[in-house]
């Protein structure tokens, strides 16, 4: 079946907040990854999940030096990444991959994530892992239906389909149904022209996958998909009280974070030169519009 345009900007009127609620009506995320010399992925996921409503947003670094030198956002909670603090942080939202490397560390950490019943975003070296690891995937497509969005490049993709990044970019469509089959996951293949599907959404959505036409080659950067992975879980945690599903928390992200792109482009920021903290503040900015 065609991918069908994405068009998803009206689920931002049930995210609007009411007078009564407070830091839990929005949720709680905890991001994981942050590795030596890679903290900056795992910070922007954070800053991204922060400014785009999460209600409460801890970071969980590998690197522990990190904590000292990356404490200019004081709204974020920042950790030394643990299985013990992810039993403690009893977060709503889990992501987990922005520069997470893979260690053996990182293994233990995706592993007790995979086990967890918080609703969980996978990116980057999470995939990279799990393509590696069949125990791993395994327990990935175990978790229940509709709890679980995996976030592949291309490249990301390719390895989990044990192919390569020319043939997945050949016939995107395939590779996404594959993908799906595959996980068990909400799948969104990025790239120009992010696609998204979830399995067993509902019977008139099942066999649908949307797809976004918006973006712009500005977001060609690296950061924009860490910003990306951190407005998912954002929208993810805020979507459990206010009746938005992971399939459509995603789709609502992807739409935010490319149309965010193309309106600081409107303005004169960029392409060339466009930045992922750019964005962030931009997206902040589309979901307070009235």
């Amino acid at each position: 079946m065609n991918p069908q345009e994405l068009n998803s900007l009206h689920l931002l009127s049930r995210l609007i907040r009411q007078p009564h609620e407070h830091k839990g009506h929005a949720g709680k995320v905890l991001i994981i990854g942050g590795a030596n010399g890679m903290a900056g992925s795992v910070l922007l996921s954070g800053r991204a999940a922060l400014h785009a409503g999460a209600g409460w947003v801890m970071i969980g670094f590998l690197d522990e030096r990190a904590i000292a030198v990356l404490s200019d956002q004081p709204e974020l909670m920042l950790s030394h990444a643990s299985k013990e603090m992810i039993e403690q942080a009893q977060a709503d939202v889990i992501a987990i991959g922005p520069g997470l490397g893979q260690s053996a560390e990182a293994h233990d950490l995706l592993n007790q994530a995979l086990q967890s019943s918080a609703l969980l975003i996978i990116d980057a070296d999470g995939l990279n892992l799990i393509a590696a690891d069949s125990e791993l995937l395994k327990q990935l497509k175990l978790r229940p239906s509709l709890t679980t969005v995996i976030t592949p490049h291309p490249g990301e993709a390719a390895k989990l389909l044990k192919t390569t990044t020319e043939q997945i970019q050949m016939d995107r469509s395939l590779a996404m149904n594959q993908l799906v089959a595959l996980t068990g996951a909400i799948v969104v293949l990025k790239g120009q022209h992010t696609l998204i599907k979830a399995p067993h959404l509902a019977p008139q959505l099942n066999e649908v996958t949307q797809v976004c036409l918006k973006g712009n080659p500005g977001m060609g950067v690296a950061g924009m998909g860490d910003v990306l992975t951190g407005v998912i879980a954002a929208i993810v945690s805020q979507g459990i009280r206010h009746k938005v599903n992971p399939y459509e928390a995603s789709c609502l992200a992807v739409e935010l974070h490319a149309t965010a792109a193309d309106s600081l482009l409107n303005q004169g920021i960029g392409p060339i030169g466009l930045t992922p903290s750019e964005v962030i503040k931009e997206i902040r900015n589309l979901i307070n519009i009235k």
